[in-house]
Order: C-alpha cells, then structure tokens, then sequence
C-alpha cells in the first residue's frame, strides 16, 4: 500500500470514500501530534482513513475516526486504535477553516495520510456533501470516460 511520489512522499492511507460522497473545494496540508507507536504502526501501512472528519475545540482543529491500529511490538505505552489526534495547522489556516466550517456550513475530512520526509502530514479538505444525484452523474461519467479510453486504446 505504501508508494512513493516524485515529491518524496510516501502514502500510508487514501480516504477514496471521500471523492464518491464530497465535492473537495479547497485542499491543506496538516502535521499530526502521534504518539512513538503511531508512528511505528503507520510505518507498517496500518491506517484507515474511513469515516474521519476534523472538528474545531478551544480554537484547535482535531482528527475524530482516523484509525491506526497498535503496533505489533507495542508494550503497555501502545496507543488507543480512535484516538482524537490534533491537527497542526498555521493560525491564519486554522481560523478560515473555523469559518467555512460554522458559517458555510462545509466539512473537513481527510483525503489521505503520508510521510514527507520523517514526518507525518494529513491532506484535509473543506468539501461539500453530494446528493444521491450527483454521485450517479459522476459515476456515469467516469464510466464514459472509461469507455472512451478504451475506444482510443484499441484503435
């Protein structure tokens, strides 16, 4: 699961959920407060993006639902599988965040985990949820344009 980019970073985890039930309107990078053994656990690939969102708290932004499952050679300092992890973000990034939140009414999910360099970073998103509608249009299409990829690749 683990690839690696041209931009030296290497994906642990992707919320491909994210993309069938949002339209993704603005993308940030976020740092992560982990424990030792998280980080561990998310060198072995073992996340899940699944059903996580990011909510607000004293003016911090902090992940719920993210998964890491324990590290394998963990003693009794493991972590906690869903614990809230807080989200490291610039003041002014925090703040318009807060306000697409409360006032647009807008969601924060995160699209996927990776390494930048020894780091752990999570690519959030400010998304707007889709109707039933608009996920089959989208299915639809991309169903098109594979066909017509298809067409091309056999001509």
């Amino acid at each position: 699961m683990a690839a690696k980019s041209d931009s030296g970073e290497k994906l642990i985890a992707s919320n491909k959920k994210a993309f069938h039930d949002y339209f993704v309107l603005q993308k940030f990078e976020a740092g992560l407060a982990l424990m030792g053994t998280e980080v561990k656990s998310l060198r072995a690939g073992r996340a899940n993006l699944k059903d996580s969102y990011v909510t607000f708290k004293d003016g911090e932004a902090f992940l719920f639902g993210l998964h890491i499952s324990p590290y394998t050679h963990g003693n009794l300092q493991n972590h906690e599988p869903e614990r809230t992890r807080k989200l490291l973000l610039h003041r002014r990034e925090l703040e318009k965040l807060h306000v697409e939140v409360t006032e647009k009414g807008l969601t924060i999910v995160p699209l996927r985990l990776y390494f930048k360099g020894s780091k752990v970073k999570a690519e959030i998103a400010v998304v707007r949820g889709k109707k039933q509608y608009d996920k089959r249009e989208t299915e639809r299409k991309r169903e098109l344009d594979r066909e017509a990829s298809q067409a091309m690749k056999e001509r």
